[in-house]
């Protein structure tokens, strides 16, 4: 839908937009469909690494792909009529949207997710019951695409903060807290999910060094992720400022 969306449209498309929306769901594939999802069941090192492709790796990916003009015109003809231009149409929708994509509510959904369901009590029960399970994924991944939204401009949408917020902002509400809970789990000196005590075992590895290397996951990969999205976005404002500053010129020498 995706590719017969982009095919369809009559603006400039950058090819690198495409790479990277279909990089966004290889890596939602590799994260659910592979032998990571069976291996996250027994080790925690491996379930964290699940988390941190669905909400690091993937979602920006998939926004970085500008996914919303493309489905909806990839969508068949029908059903643009019938349903996406009535709703499109909505002003109650396009509030709700607006107010999902506000900063601080965006942050607070992805970090709500990222500190309730590693809560010991909420883990265990989410690792235990598919149910949990699934709806701990939706979470973390539709949490991660807000966090992003806010981030990286959804286009036709623009970004509801400028570009030195967004540095402010990336660094807060993502490496800040990413530093926080890795740092947590990777120098705890207890075991906080009982569900990996003798599934770990039989890996031949104790239950707090799987713990460990996870929470070292989630701290060094999560923050090469950040820091390295603070640095383009801190070089898309320089060149930003400079396309408004050329602009600025033509219009008082033409003036």
């Amino acid at each position: 839908m995706y590719a017969r969306g982009v095919r369809a449209t009559r603006r400039r498309w950058r090819w690198w937009r495409t790479l990277c929306f279909f990089l966004g769901l290889t890596t939602v594939v590799i994260a659910l469909a592979s032998g990571i999802e069976r291996l996250a069941e027994e080790l925690f090192s491996v379930h964290m690494l699940q988390h941190m492709l669905l909400t690091t790796v993937a979602a920006p990916l998939l926004m970085l792909g500008a996914p919303v003009r493309p489905l909806l015109r990839g969508l068949p003809i029908v059903l643009r009529a019938a349903i996406v231009r009535p709703l499109a149409g909505a002003a109650w929708l396009r509030a709700g949207f607006h107010l999902l994509r506000h900063p601080l509510v965006a942050a607070l959904v992805y970090l709500g997710g990222l500190y309730l369901w590693h809560w010991p009590v909420l883990y265990d029960a989410a690792v235990d019951s598919e149910l949990l399970h699934r709806l701990e994924h939706a979470h973390f991944f539709l949490g991660a695409l807000l966090f992003w939204s806010v981030v990286i401009d959804p286009e036709p949408f623009r970004g509801t903060l400028p570009y030195p917020a967004r540095i402010v902002y990336i660094l807060l509400a993502g490496a800040a807290q990413n530093t926080l809970l890795g740092g947590l789990l990777s120098f705890s000196t207890r075991t906080f999910y009982a569900h990996y005590l003798e599934s770990a075992a039989r890996y031949g590895i104790d239950a707090l060094t799987v713990q460990r290397i996870g929470g070292a996951i989630m701290w060094v990969g999560g923050d090469t992720i950040f820091f390295l999205a603070i640095s383009v976005t801190f070089f898309v404002w320089l060149e930003t400022e400079e396309r408004d500053q050329r602009r600025r010129e033509r219009g008082s020498l033409s003036a």
